[in-house]
């Protein structure tokens, strides 16, 4: 996403310098027009086509939407003649009259060219290559060596720039890719549970967005750990982390890889089964209560229901999309099965609680 947002600002900057060199072009021919030079009797045909051409290129390029770094290249090799084609004509008319045309004229050329195409060195030589060749070959090779001096600093100058813009835009692009690789780390760690590595409420918002384009049968499940804060207050707050990160990988194993497990609250946890029939979902809530018993944390406090941690859960039925709906009906399940004794599971389509009582006994 960011690299083609960068493309696009590239993009961009080619519309402009395309835009930029039209109009430096146009408006140096119709300066030329208005204004010819010393003993000009005539306005050369290479001078109006330069005029028409540039200023139908400059209207393509302010509505156009393609690719201008192509373009460029093109339009400035095809520029590049035409003023090549003009010198020859001005100077068989002015060449005795004026002896500094021909490097005037040079220096125009360039001057538009660097203007225009300081940030694409090959349509800068394009477009000023040709004149160049005109005034050595019209000079009679008589100053050659002051010609490609005069050359030579601006091409120069203007590859070292082209060199230092490439270093720039790879140095940008890989700076890019690693803030994008960097924000995909953190928008993944902002939904994990720093503790459990299960979903935290933002990672289920993200899955929500996608689950319903999923097959029918979504059931939500609401699961907490019975007498937890007993738990914490005698065993110690690091013994309840442990036991946090055992029941939640406990609940993970338990269900399938296409599950949503999440850490819903401290010792609360939501998962939310999709494509899955109702006696499907039974079986995985049971599971998921065998698996937690299965695991023989102590849990001496919780003597009423068991001698090790247990969980309770509620769970419903998903329709219609209506997320909010069914997480209210998982909760009120769950809250019916803590208050009928515990380590039970409640099921929001019936009135009345399955049996779902367990012993370590028939657990082993």
């Amino acid at each position: 996403m960011i690299s083609h947002s960068y493309d696009e600002l590239l993009k961009s900057k080619h519309r402009l310098a395309m835009l930029l060199f039209f109009f430096l072009n146009s408006a140096t021919a119709l300066f030329s027009m208005v204004y010819p030079p010393e003993k000009a009797t005539s306005t050369p045909a290479p001078l109006v086509i330069i005029f028409v051409l540039c200023c139908a290129g400059l209207v393509f390029s302010f509505f156009s939407k393609k690719n201008y770094s192509a373009h460029l290249n093109v339009c400035s090799i095809i520029i590049g003649l035409f003023w090549a084609w003009l010198i020859a004509l001005r100077f068989q008319e002015i060449g005795e009259v004026d002896k500094n045309y021909l490097l005037v004229s040079l220096l125009s050329i360039f001057f538009i060219s660097a203007i225009a195409l300081s940030d694409n060195f090959l349509a800068f030589c394009l477009h000023a290559v040709p004149a160049t060749l005109c005034v050595v070959f019209l000079d009679d090779f008589q100053h050659v060596g002051r010609i490609l001096f005069t050359v030579s600093l601006p091409l120069i100058g203007l590859w070292l720039h082209h060199l230092m813009l490439r270093r720039s835009d790879e140095f940008t692009r890989r700076m890019l890719a690693n803030l994008y690789s960097e924000r995909e780390k953190f928008s993944d760690l902002s939904m994990v549970d720093p503790l459990t590595g299960l979903y935290n409420r933002r990672g289920l918002q993200n899955k929500l967005e996608t689950l319903f384009s999923q097959a029918s049968g979504h059931y939500v499940m609401l699961l907490d750990i019975d007498h937890f804060k007993a738990y914490n207050d005698n065993y110690g707050h690091s013994m309840g982390d442990q036991a946090l990160v055992r029941v939640s990988a406990a609940i993970r194993d338990a269900v399938r890889s296409r599950d949503v497990v999440v850490r819903y609250g401290g010792e609360e946890f939501l998962v939310l089964m999709s494509n899955v029939q109702q006696e499907h979902a039974v079986r995985m809530a049971e599971r998921i209560q065998n698996k937690v018993l299965g695991l023989n944390i102590p849990h001496l406090f919780n003597a009423e229901v068991s001698t090790h941690v247990t969980v309770s859960a509620g769970l419903a039925a998903l329709e219609d999309g209506n997320f909010i709906h069914a997480l209210g009906q998982a909760d009120v399940s769950l809250y019916n099965a803590k208050n009928s004794g515990r380590n039970k599971i409640f099921y929001a389509w019936e009135a009345t609680e399955k049996p779902q009582t367990l012993s370590e006994e028939k657990l082993a």
